[in-house]
């Protein structure tokens, strides 16, 4: 497989290690002299002669780090389960955000009263470090042979659901669907994409770190623009509504149907 030339990669194997996690290949990402941790699976079967999707997911605020591991621990088994990997090979990327950054360009106003929480998100400014790093990432990656471009998706939770709104409106003609957990955007970008391709959103109807009102704006914002969205609310559910996502029966079929 020709890789771009930024990017690293090294296959490490872990003696005692779960098999959801070995499964990813400990890699890096340099550009100009920053460098992005990541964990990349291979499709299942991997053929150099076929073209596979490519599935990118952020984690959260408590993931943060630079081991290159943390990242994977939501969601990772996910993909790796073994039924999963065979119905649905794919390139699946898990970057991993440094301590002192957040994938979006958002700040935390504590004093900020509304229901939408204490977070502001700033569209006028540039990407932060560690997205900016995604974004030239699979870029890159896009131009592998084996990559099918018409079939990049987007997923993220919490800090991650965040970063995923604000990757939507950056690169609106880069993925062929998205998935977003009790994260938040800034509504004033949505006309950017949101007839671009389909969006699920999923929120716990109780979370009070990141208010479910949040992403109850953005579903009504993109449906009136037009978008393809789908929205899943939990009742009862605080911020770990990801697992509520996870266990979605149709969650993955949805997802590696759609196509640009």
């Amino acid at each position: 497989m020709r890789v771009p030339v930024t990017i690293i990669t090294m296959l490490i194997v872990l003696s005692g290690a779960a098999q959801d996690s070995s499964l990813y290949r400990y890699s890096r990402f340099i550009s100009n002299g920053d460098t992005l941790n990541y964990r990349l699976m291979y499709p299942d079967r991997y053929d150099v002669n076929k073209k596979y999707p490519v599935v990118l997911f952020l984690h959260g605020v408590g993931e943060r780090g630079n081991d290159n591991e943390a990242q994977l621990k939501w969601g990772g088994t996910l993909f790796s389960d073994s039924t999963n990997r065979t119905k649905f090979p794919a390139f699946v990327i898990f970057p991993q955000c440094a301590n002192d950054d957040y994938w979006a360009n958002m700040s935390i106003d504590k004093a900020k009263k509304d229901s939408l929480g204490v977070y502001v998100y700033h569209s006028s400014r540039p990407f932060n470090p560690s997205l900016g790093l995604v974004s030239k990432l699979i870029d890159s990656f896009a131009r592998t042979p084996q990559v099918d471009s018409s079939r990049f998706y987007l997923g993220g939770l919490s800090m991650g659901g965040m970063g995923t709104f604000e990757l939507l409106w950056r690169k609106p003609k880069f993925f062929a669907a998205a998935i977003a957990i009790c994260g938040g955007g800034d509504p004033g970008q949505v006309k950017r994409y949101a007839n671009k391709f389909p969006i699920w959103i999923f929120h716990g109807g109780a979370d009070f770190l990141v208010p479910a009102s949040g992403s109850r704006l953005m579903v009504k914002t993109l449906k009136a623009a037009g978008a393809k969205v789908t929205y899943t609310e939990y009742p009862g559910v605080g911020h770990d509504s990801w697992k509520n996502a996870f266990r979605e029966p149709t969650l993955l079929d949805w997802l590696f149907a759609q196509k640009k």
